[in-house]
This record gives C-alpha cells, structure tokens and sequence, in this order.
C-alpha cells in the first residue's frame, strides 16, 4: 500500500563543509540509501575498485553512453570526465528506494533539469564561515597549500549557487545539521504527490462513507 518512487538525494557544498561526513550520517541512518556511483576517465588511483569507488571507463565509452542518454549528468574536470550513469538510478527509483548524489552545483542543476527532476530534493551545505572552512580543509592533513588555495578559491563559486537548493543548511554543529537532514528526507518522502497508494485509499474511504448510508 505504501509504495512510492525513490527519491533523488542531492547534497551539495564547498570542499571542506561537511558534505561527504553528512552523506555517510545518512546512509548510516537509512542502509537503504543508495549512493550514486560515478563513472570517470580518469585512471583508478590506488586502492580504488572498479564499482565501489567509481566505474573507470575509457573516453570513448563514457561519450557513447553521453550520446545514448545513458548519463543523468556529466561534466570535464582537469581533462577527464565524470558522469552519473542513469540506469542503477531508475532501478533504485522503481523499487522505491532513494538515491544520494555527492554532486556539484552543476551536475545538480542537470539532473534537476533532466526527465527525473520532480524526483530531486536538493541540500546545500554551507559552513559556518570562511575562516573555518579553511580551518577545516587545513584539519585534514591531506593538501598542499597550492591544492588548499584553489579549494579556497573554488568555494566562493560554489557558494554562490545556495540559492538554487530547497534546502539549505549551516553545518555549524554536525550532529545538529545531520539530524536536520534526516528530517528534510523523512518529512519529503511524506509528501502527498510522493504517496500513488493514496488515491485508492482514499476512494476506499468515501466507500465506506457510502455504505453507512
């Protein structure tokens, strides 16, 4: 009876925001969650795995499958090319299960703008400022100063999309923002237009009213 369609999940922010922390809270919250594997031309680094991480395809499969429709979105970053394939995410969609995307302001807007778009629930991330994001990226220990310079000069960019999200949020204090989050995906997978069993339940409904008369 409570069937409905999967929801597209996409979460978007600057590098350094809490977008990747949050997506794990969320799937951790609902293992049901599917999370969106990417495909990629790029070389596996490693200990990557072909599936898990990303699909490695060469550029001449990953353009047939962009000619095809077979991409939700795609984009070229540093001259390789990075793409949501589409048919694992109708499959999750038809069995009714969500799909999260760890995506950019640009692979959002396509994917909103593509044939699924009433399915998408988008979050933005932003942080609470622009010294702690900086505090953040520096936390990692991962980056160079050059690769922290252009993460910093990216988020500005990124930033500047918030308003194109129905929902934003200030990750502030992780737990707080993460329990938000789980709110925002329970309250939208209530939403009447998401709910095709209610119909029928409702004619049952007005049956019943006419059977007392």
């Amino acid at each position: 009876m409570n069937a409905r369609r999967g929801l597209l999940l996409i979460i978007s922010s600057p590098s350094g925001a809490g977008k990747s922390t949050l997506s794990r809270r969320l799937m951790e919250w609902d293992p049901t969650i599917r999370f969106s594997v990417s495909a990629t031309t790029r070389p596996p680094r490693p200990g990557e795995v072909d599936g898990r991480d990303y699909r490695f395809l060469d550029r001449e499969e990953f353009q047939r499958m962009v000619a095809a429709g077979e991409m939700l979105e795609h984009a070229e970053v540093f001259g390789h090319f990075y793409g949501s394939p589409r048919k694992p995410v109708e499959e999750a969609m038809a069995e009714g299960r969500d799909t999260l995307f760890d995506i950019d302001w640009q692979g959002g807007q396509q994917i909103r703008n593509s044939a699924l778009g009433k399915d998408v629930v988008s979050i933005f991330i932003l942080p609470p400022s622009i010294a702690e994001l900086e505090r953040r990226l520096r936390a990692r220990g991962q980056d160079s100063e050059e690769v922290i310079a252009g993460r910093m000069a990216k988020s500005q960019a990124e930033i500047s999309h918030w308003a194109e999200y129905d929902y934003v949020l200030v990750n502030d204090d992780l737990d707080e923002t993460a329990e938000k989050l789980k709110t925002i995906v329970a309250a939208e997978r209530m939403r009447r237009d998401r709910q095709p069993w209610l119909n029928e339940f409702v004619r049952g409904l007005n049956r019943e009213f006419e059977e007392r008369k």
